[in-house]
């Protein structure tokens, strides 16, 4: 007997793209969150659309509207569908409107104030999808449990430890999975202790990925009917007191990038031998911008636990448990520690070599001899001769136009430059 296959033809997704993404400063300095690269070569918004991409979903809206220049390129230059294709990787910037002349307020604002666009594409269901999470999900599943319950809405949930659970949306569920109680952010002890599902487990709490799934009936109406702007805070209440709303439970990895510490951690965390979150699955690929760089030159170095990516160019270099990204130079002498190296843009030539020279300015990449520990370095960075930057205490926070401490972490920001010597 054939298994049913989940027909995912009639499923929009919506990428919320977020809005000023201050925990992630200054990484978000000039880009939006979903523009910020992670793993060496990816940014992002590359984990939901490639999830959607590996689900049959092919219909798919990205909404923006801050900093968003450079997403809006990356998305025009990574998802092109043939003519005879049926699908699309659309943008739907924040606009004024003779309806509206209010930028996005929230989540559920955005997608309110694009009903006619969701409407206009005939979709009977609506994937709602944040663009900072990292998880690889098959969407099918979600989807059929979806149908099969006929809700109105479902979220996809994952148990968490009592210690994390005031960073989350919490929800409680009855034993055929219909949510009964919702509560965002719980601070309280005695708030927490009403919405406990195990009692028995480490993760007594199931906690919502801001992963969602609508009808679209039920969502257009929750819309006109409530004016709030968030769907965590309004929108997922109100519809658990106005419909069906049920949890799908989801086992695999995922990581909220909200902070600075997190974004760290998540990328540390792909150079384990068995990484949490596998980008070698040739089944679910990651999708992201194709280069056509030339293949990284490594040249009598020692890498321990480094994941590298495209046309980087090191010599007699020490790397450990580091990510580098793309056309990353790392030049004789250096040693990285723990580091999540962006990349560039561009390969410097020599007519730009011998300007820096006149300029008394670094290279871009790391110079000869330098010592880099935990630290986050951003695209384009310059770093001299001899500079030394070391771990710091949790809870250093410090601001500098050349860098940043968050979280006890080093980040130097977007083309930035840090002069031969200098001791951070």
């Amino acid at each position: 007997m054939k298994r049913s296959v989940t027909s995912m033809k009639d499923v929009l997704a919506l990428v919320l793209g977020g809005g000023v993404g201050t925990r992630l400063y200054p990484l978000t300095k000039l880009r939006a969150k979903p523009a910020v690269p992670i793993g060496g070569k990816h940014r992002l918004v590359d984990i939901p659309i490639s999830n959607c991409l590996n689900s049959g979903v092919r219909k798919i809206y990205v909404l923006t509207q801050f900093n968003s220049v450079s997403l809006h390129r990356h998305i025009f230059q990574s998802y092109q569908f043939d003519r005879f294709s049926a699908g699309f990787v659309q943008i739907l910037a924040a606009e004024q409107t003779p309806q509206s002349m209010d930028w996005y307020q929230g989540t559920a604002d955005a997608v309110r104030k694009q009903t006619f666009e969701i409407h206009a594409t005939r979709a009977r269901h609506v994937l709602i999808l944040s663009g900072d999470h990292l998880y690889r999900m098959d969407y099918r599943p979600f989807v059929r449990l979806h149908r099969t319950k006929n809700a109105d809405v479902t979220i996809a949930v994952q148990p968490v430890a009592g210690t994390e659970a005031h960073r989350y949306g919490i929800l409680r569920a009855d034993q055929d999975g219909r949510i009964t109680s919702f509560a965002e952010k719980p601070q309280e002890t005695a708030e927490l202790e009403t919405l406990v599902s195990d009692p028995e487990s480490a993760k007594p709490y199931l906690a919502s990925m801001g992963v969602y799934i609508f009808t679209e009936p039920f969502l257009l109406r929750i819309l006109r009917e409530r004016s709030e702007p968030d769907f965590g805070k309004h929108i997922i209440p109100a519809a658990i007191e106005a419909g069906r709303v049920f949890a799908y439970p989801f086992s695999g990895y995922w990581e909220d990038i909200g902070t600075i510490e997190s974004f760290f951690g998540a990328n540390l965390a792909l150079t384990d031998l068995n990484p949490p979150f596998n980008l070698y699955d040739p089944q679910r690929p990651i999708y992201s911008r194709a280069r056509y760089l030339p293949g990284s030159r490594v040249d009598n170095c020692q890498l321990v636990h480094v994941l590298l990516s495209d046309g980087c160019r090191l010599e007699r270099a020490i790397v450990t448990e580091s990510v580098v990204g793309l056309r990353s130079s790392i030049r004789p002498g250096a040693q990285l520690r723990q580091v999540v190296m962006m990349g560039a843009d561009y390969y410097e030539t020599e007519q730009d070599y011998r300007e820096n020279k006149r300029l008394d300015r670094p290279n871009m990449g790391v110079g000869e001899d330098s010592v880099i520990e935990r630290a986050i370095l951003d695209k384009n960075v310059r770093i001299g001769r001899n500079v030394h930057i070391r771990p710091h205490s949790p809870a250093d926070d410090l601001q500098t136009e050349s860098y940043s401490i968050r979280d006890g972490i080093v980040v130097v920001p977007k083309d930035a430059v840090i002069p031969d010597g200098t001791v951070i």
